[in-house]
């Protein structure tokens, strides 16, 4: 974080929240939005009726044409028992953006979803005060990869750069602390470049902002080969971003919790903070649907829980409020994680963890 910026007091807050119990955060947007069949004209609205290429699919779109269906999501999620909602923005940069001709409109959606989720988890807030909502601004990792060629013939070729991520990531940033949020999440990270680059922009958004959030990062392992897409293991993922000193790291999408278990037990290991995790319910089906039912995908969540390796557990792909009020209710009581206690090393990585004495 920058040095000379003020620490917004949500991070304290936040923290003894987590030292005291499990915080649950929400589930699939997405897959909530899948619920509701739109079409094309569902996606435009009025406002974006004549525009000039296919939008259906841009869901962060809707919290524009839509807001009361998003809102609607929101509280479905808050009612469920959620602690942490994440804002509908994760492919709301500018460069994601590109793909409908809508760079332009970034810092809107960021702004807007920010404030849908704010004023809701405010709602909810209100009437239970003893159990405060957080908004979690979502960055995600964009439709680009800033360490690996998108061209097999010529693998020193980049479709991003580095700047060009930061830049991004700072205006997306701030956009979201306009609206609201209480938190930055940094999530699906698939390349590590990529999550520095969102780090870099965020730090400078703070510096421009002259205020701090709390940041988690979660990153994804793609396969049972227990590696990001860019090629890390899980503790040389958390040795490249560990300086960091984000609020929680964690892992999210891409596997079901079966087939998490052992690389979430493996950061809970190695983490000195807060960790998180977010998993799909279980692996797609032939027609690209998730079939792990709440009691089943709870089940392995509350065994997290009681095993101690977690402080924030929601769902990504596929899971429903049905999920996350299975969550909450079998993880109340559930002591969280603590913080371990690690000897002090050099910490290194490359594909692998490199920890020197």
């Amino acid at each position: 974080m920058p040095n000379n910026a003020p620490t917004n007091n949500k991070h304290a807050e936040i923290s003894a929240a987590l030292k005291e119990r499990i915080l649950i955060l929400d589930g699939a947007m997405g897959t909530m939005i899948q619920d509701h069949k739109l079409e094309e004209e569902d996606y435009r609205g009025e406002r974006f009726k004549d525009w000039h290429v296919l939008i259906k699919g841009n869901n962060d779109l809707l919290s524009l044409t839509k807001p009361d269906l998003i809102t609607d999501i929101h509280s479905g999620f808050l009612s469920a028992g959620a602690d942490i909602i994440e804002t509908n923005t994760f492919n709301s940069t500018t460069i994601s953006m590109e793909d409908y001709d809508m760079a332009s409109l970034s810092r809107e959606i960021n702004v807007e979803s920010a404030k849908l989720a704010r004023a809701i988890c405010d709602e909810f807030t209100a009437k239970t005060p003893e159990k405060p909502r957080y908004v979690a601004g979502v960055l995600g990792p964009t439709s680009k990869t800033c360490s690996i060629s998108p061209d097999v013939n010529d693998p020193g070729y980049r479709n991003v750069t580095f700047d060009k991520l930061v830049t991004a990531y700072v205006e997306s940033t701030l956009a979201l602390m306009e609206g609201g949020a209480d938190l930055i999440l940094i999530e699906t990270i698939f390349d590590t470049l990529n999550a520095k680059a969102a780090s870099f922009g965020v730090e400078e958004a703070f510096e421009q902002a002259g205020r701090t959030l709390p940041v988690m990062i979660s990153g994804t392992i793609t396969d049972a080969s227990g590696r990001t897409l860019s090629g890390q293991t899980t503790e040389a993922f958390y040795n490249s971003i560990r300086h960091i000193k984000p609020i929680s790291i964690g892992l999210n999408c891409a596997l079901g919790p079966d087939l998490l278990r052992q690389y979430v037990e493996e950061l809970s290991r190695v983490c000195e903070t807060f960790t998180s995790v977010h998993p799909n319910a279980g692996l797609p089906n032939e027609f690209g649907e998730y079939d792990l039912e709440a009691p089943e995908m709870a089940a392995e969540i509350i065994d997290w829980g009681k095993s101690g390796f977690i402080n924030i557990v929601g769902g990504c792909c596929g899971t429903t409020p049905a999920h996350i009020r299975a969550f909450a209710k079998g993880l109340a009581g559930v002591k969280p994680r603590q913080l371990p206690e690690l000897e002090v090393r050099m910490r290194l990585s490359g594909l692998e963890a490199c920890n020197l004495n």
